[in-house]
């Protein structure tokens, strides 16, 4: 593969096996659910605007998510202790508990479609799973 091919095949791939894990799991949540979770879990007590940067989105999006998350328990919004007029949102403890099961899921789901890879290719995966984790926190976005 050209080298200039790798990062797009990468980033179009693991879109792939989002979408094939969430169907074959039946996960009807919204992709953005996960992610906002995701992200909260990384940097807990976040400003609205910063999760809808985050997750390239509106803020008025955002919002309405925020909102659907917080009455499913899984975020709490509260006061910024630094601005009265802001708010923050973190992950609940349910929150966690739904994140680790959709992760659970996900990895059931997955992984017949890598059950034959070898020692090599494991290692492999491991250390571009590493490298885009930290190329991404680099930019300030959590995975």
């Amino acid at each position: 593969m050209d080298r200039d091919e790798i990062i797009p095949t990468l980033v179009l791939s693991s879109y792939a096996l989002g979408r094939i894990a969430a169907q074959e799991a039946r996960n009807d949540a919204p992709a953005a659910q996960w992610r906002v979770l995701s992200l909260l879990e990384e940097s807990p007590a976040q400003r609205v605007g910063a999760l809808a940067a985050a997750a390239r989105t509106t803020q008025p999006g955002m919002t309405r998510l925020i909102g659907d998350l917080e009455r499913a328990g899984l975020v709490a919004r509260t006061p910024d202790p630094e601005d009265s007029r802001a708010t923050l949102v973190t992950i609940t403890g349910e929150g966690r508990r739904v994140m680790h099961a959709w992760r659970t899921d996900f990895r059931a789901t997955l992984a017949p479609r890598f059950a034959g890879l070898d020692d090599a290719d494991w290692a492999a995966l491991a250390r571009a799973a590493q490298i885009l984790h930290d190329h991404s926190r680099e930019t300030g976005d959590a995975v």
